[in-house]
């Protein structure tokens, strides 16, 4: 969904700067060569496509094995990839990539003090959530886009540093799109809530409003078998992205809609859909009381006259 969302090209310098077994990294290169095969045949995009195109991080060498595997079943000969740390001083990776799509872990906090800096600077914490995503502005270029996938707390979290990091989002660099998707969606692994966040690096701002979509389903159950279902949003989270300007007519009590800035900004950067999302209710008509009490008067007399002849019959035995 994140790949065909963000259209990777030929001329992109893609990273993932948690790559695991490569996941987006593979899906970006299937992308391209069934949207842009003839430039497998150029000699200049092909030098590209299978070295400097693909770049990737891990600080898990088994992993790294296999994403390099993975890539080179997909004709990618000599991706660069590193055993390293993204967020350490070893990562000096700073306005150098066009296209980040990434599921950076987000399961604790490390040491202040082996965080890079230039980092710190963007987000002073130690959650690794908010420091990847301080990382991936770092290390995009101006114009360079991200799709990353976080825990539901980055949306609405109320510490400086959760409120800082989408405050730069919003105000410095240009938000795009909020996508929401239900807790189950990384079964058996995760039951943890997650969205997608979607920007530019602009540096400049540039966010006028940002697009909202409340993913219910993406083709399998949210329970530990994830078992193939009929309902799957994620065709329509892909065609209605690619298509916003239909979706500025869309009303809050829809599936997606658009949000103006100052309105988030109002609301201390929170990005949680639930902030905007207009709930219809209808009003519901109950029985009267009487009519509730007099029924339950006759299911009671019906219980006691029951009970009295089972209990002759039993004294008749």
């Amino acid at each position: 969904m994140i790949v065909e969302m963000m259209k990777p090209t030929p001329r992109d310098y893609i990273c993932d700067p948690a790559m695991g077994s490569a996941g987006f990294l593979v899906e970006a290169v299937k992308y391209i060569k069934e949207n842009y095969e003839q430039s497998f045949f150029v000699s200049d995009d092909l030098a590209h496509i299978k070295t400097s195109m693909i770049n990737g991080y891990d600080t898990d060498q088994t992993m790294l094995r296999i994403g390099a595997m993975n890539l080179l079943l997909h004709d990618i000969s000599s991706p660069n990839l590193a055993w390293r740390d993204s967020l350490s001083e070893q990562n000096d990776d700073q306005s150098c990539y066009t296209l980040i799509m990434a599921n950076p872990p987000f399961a604790g906090s490390l040491d202040k003090g082996n965080v890079n800096k230039n980092i710190l600077a963007y987000a002073n914490t130690s959650k690794t959530e908010l420091l990847f995503l301080a990382q991936f502005v770092r290390s995009l270029e101006v114009g360079g886009r991200c799709a990353s996938i976080v825990p539901d707390g980055v949306l609405f979290g109320t510490s400086k540093a959760h409120i800082a990091i989408r405050k730069e989002l919003v105000d410095n660099q240009q938000l795009r799109a909020v996508i929401s998707m239900p807790s189950g969606v990384f079964k058996p692994y995760a039951g943890v809530s997650t969205a997608v966040l979607v920007f530019t690096k602009t540096n400049t701002g540039g966010t006028d409003k940002v697009w909202f979509y409340d993913m219910k389903a993406d083709g399998f159950s949210l329970d530990d078998k994830r078992s193939a279902i009929s309902e799957n949003d994620i065709p329509d989270v892909v065609a209605r992205f690619n298509n916003l300007k239909a979706e500025e007519s869309r009303s809050r009590k829809e599936q997606s809609f658009f949000v103006p800035v100052e309105e988030i900004r109002q609301n201390n950067y929170d990005l949680s859909i639930n902030k905007y999302k207009e709930i219809e209710r209808e009003k519901v008509e109950y029985e009267p009381v009487k009519d509730i009490l007099t029924r339950l008067e006759k299911t009671e007399g019906d219980y006691l006259k029951g009970y009295s002849e089972l209990y002759k019959m039993l004294e008749e035995k």
